[in-house]
């Protein structure tokens, strides 16, 4: 019998085809433009960190009044000590200089101190919250999207926010504020020089503010193209053994390439943008530079000005001129952070199980009773993948389902699963509806083995436990001993502490099985999916846990995907699935009697047998119940 793993790999493709608009689709909430929504954002994060934030603020104007000792100085050392001799000042100054430098260094020093805290805080609070968030999606967005990505929405947008609740905001406010108590001493030094300045500087200021507007975009497509290039990366190192296998590494460097040069062209881009605000920033100082030497340079000859508030003039300029020209980096550090939150708003705007959730009431108990009624299943609009399907599983009953690849089987376990929602139609938990119910509520009441079970990187009990966290070392080794786990855990040598490694790479195939049998007997459900749960184990080692499984399924209600028939034999009852519609119904010696489907099934898999595990020239005779009334001809079977 062909395995459902076709089907699932169908289905993926299908999910990454996927629309929101789709009943299968990812709801969202209603969503406002992203640069309206990056700003509600970034208040929020200036509100939770606005203690911080003002102390930061209170620090930074220290500083710059700090910071405007020296050139202040600079007028009093050049008028009454150099050119009046009055030299009993110049301790004094010296005195004021140097404190003010004290003050400037103390208050930068603990600025960083404050806001860096703070802007670390703020980071790993969004990082949780966009990955708490990410983790109660509906399970259909993580067929449509690659796990890369979301590790970059995550981790890489989130550290952008830095330059909101961290040095950047507070440095901006800082520069601000600098250039406006500087622009203030040079009107009252002369107006008509500041007025030339000022021209310049809104020239400046508005180039910064269209060259933003244009690199904001861009600053957005490379988070995405940098996400994609990490999605595909992790798919290729999580597919290493497959990749070296078929030779493929040539064509790996080849697609990671193609996107390092893309991200490179984006980074190229944004790097031309800053260099250009950069030459542009030059011209504006020497435009400034050239004004202050003519109209200061007759203002001294007039009499209006002194060499010494010329000397301070020129050093409030570079106090004026260089928050401003500061701006470009600052500026851009900002528009980055918020083209990440842009990102991360997206993700945010998606609609999650715990929203679906919150208006249904709760639910205590499952006894276990699932129905299916008249339900009808699409991932993509025209191309149903089940039609109509009804059947009944009574609580503690054991339902297996058969049928070729692309049947709908696994299509089925996801809707109870209730991973996706029918089209039409509806799924029945003690008659109740499916989407009525808080999913979180009836996935306590769940135990799934799949066919490509999933291990964490930790210990063999931490994975067993993963069912139950707080269980008892007593508690893993008896469920162990059901599953036939314990035989070879033992024979490590760190026996229940043994690292199994990334997704469990370092046990074999039928080790990884029968640690997620275990795992799923410890759960103890109300309802238990084996998806090809003995895929992975050889005709032995399937023979041994057997029993464990029966075990498992007693007083459970039970839906089986099996690719032996055998193990099905004892199911209360069977459906086989063709092309999404349920062809045949009822118990094994039902469905062999009827000479139907599964019979063709069970006939072909019975040759296969024979043909295999037979030594040439031994007899073979099957038990007397599995054979055939009447030979199925061959034309008629698969």
């Amino acid at each position: 019998m062909a395995s459902g793993g076709a089907e699932r790999s169908h289905g993926s493709r299908r999910g990454r085809l996927q629309t929101a608009a789709l009943p299968g689709g990812i709801a969202t909430k209603p969503k406002p433009k992203l640069t309206a929504g990056a700003w509600e954002e970034a208040r929020a994060l200036i509100w939770a960190h606005r203690r911080r934030l003002a102390l930061g603020l209170a620090l930074m104007v220290v500083n710059r009044l700090a910071g405007l000792v020296l050139p202040l100085t600079s007028k009093y050392l050049m008028d009454d000590v150099i050119v009046k001799g009055n030299w009993d000042l110049l301790p004094k100054l010296a005195m004021a200089a140097g404190g003010a430098t004290v003050v400037d260094a103390a208050t930068s020093f603990a600025n960083s101190q404050v806001l860096g805290v703070a802007a670390q805080r703020a980071i790993t609070q969004m990082r949780k919250d966009v990955e708490a968030h990410v983790m109660r999606l509906p399970i259909r967005y993580f067929d449509s999207t690659k796990s890369g990505i979301l590790i970059s929405r995550i981790m890489s947008d989130a550290d952008g926010i830095r330059n909101l609740v961290g040095t950047g905001l507070v440095q901006l406010t800082g520069s601000l504020l600098t250039a406006v108590m500087a622009l203030g001493i040079l009107v009252y030094l002369n107006w008509k020089l500041t007025a030339v300045t000022i021209v310049v500087l809104a020239t400046f200021g508005i180039g910064m503010g269209w060259a933003f507007k244009r690199m904001r975009p861009l600053f957005r497509e490379r988070g995405q193209i940098g996400a994609e290039v990490t999605g595909r990366l992790a798919e290729t190192l999580g597919g290493v053994r497959i990749v070296k296998a078929y030779t493929a590494e040539k064509r790996e460097e080849l697609v990671f390439a193609k996107g390092a040069h893309r991200l490179f062209r984006n980074i190229a881009k944004t790097v031309t943008a800053m260099s250009s605000l950069g030459a542009f920033s030059g011209v504006v100082i020497g435009a400034i530079g050239i004004a202050v030497m003519l109209v200061g340079g007759s203002a001294i000859r007039s009499g209006e000005m002194t060499i010494g508030d010329l000397f301070m003039y020129v050093s409030m300029i570079a106090l004026l001129s260089m928050p401003v020209i500061q701006l470009a980096n600052i500026g851009t550090q900002i528009t980055e952070a918020f083209a990440g939150l842009d990102r991360i708003r997206e993700i945010r705007q998606m609609a999650t199980e715990d929203d679906e959730d919150a208006g249904r009431a709760a639910l205590p108990a499952v006894r276990g009773d699932v129905a299916f009624d008249q339900v009808s299943f699409e991932y993509n609009p025209g191309v149903p993948v089940l039609k109509q399907v009804s059947f009944e599983a009574p609580a503690g009953s054991t339902t297996a389902l058969v049928g070729s690849s692309g049947s709908g089987k696994s299509t089925l376990i996801s809707l109870v699963l209730a991973f996706n929602r029918p089209l039409s139609g509806r799924v029945l938990v003690d008659g109740r509806d499916l989407t009525t119910m808080k999913l979180r509520d009836y996935r306590h009441h769940l135990g799934v083995v799949l066919q490509d079970n999933f291990l964490f990187d930790g210990t063999i009990a931490e994975n067993i436990a993963y069912a139950k966290p707080h269980a008892t070392r007593d508690e893993i080794i008896t469920v162990s001993r059901i599953a036939h786990c314990d035989e070879f855990i033992q024979a490590f040598e760190k026996g229940y502490d043994t690292i199994v490694g990334e997704r469990g790479v370092r046990l074999s195939g039928g080790q990884r099985q029968r640690v997620a049998i275990a795992r799923a007997i410890l759960a103890d459900p109300t309802v238990l999916i084996l998806d090809e749960a003995t895929s992975s184990l050889d005709s032995e080692s399937e023979a041994l846990i057997q029993d464990g499984l029966k075990a498992l399924r007693r007083g459970r209600t039970t839906f089986v995907i099996a690719h032996r028939l055998s193990t099905i034999r004892s199911s209360d009852q069977i459906l086989v699935l063709e092309h999404g519609e349920i062809v045949e119904q009822g118990t094994h010696e039902q469905l062999l009697a009827k000479a139907g489907r599964y019979r063709q099934l069970y006939d072909k898999q019975y040759r296969f047998e024979k043909d295999q595990f037979i030594n040439p020239g031994e007899d073979f005779t099957p038990e007397p119940e599995l054979v055939a009334p009447r030979p199925v001809p061959r034309s008629t079977a698969l």
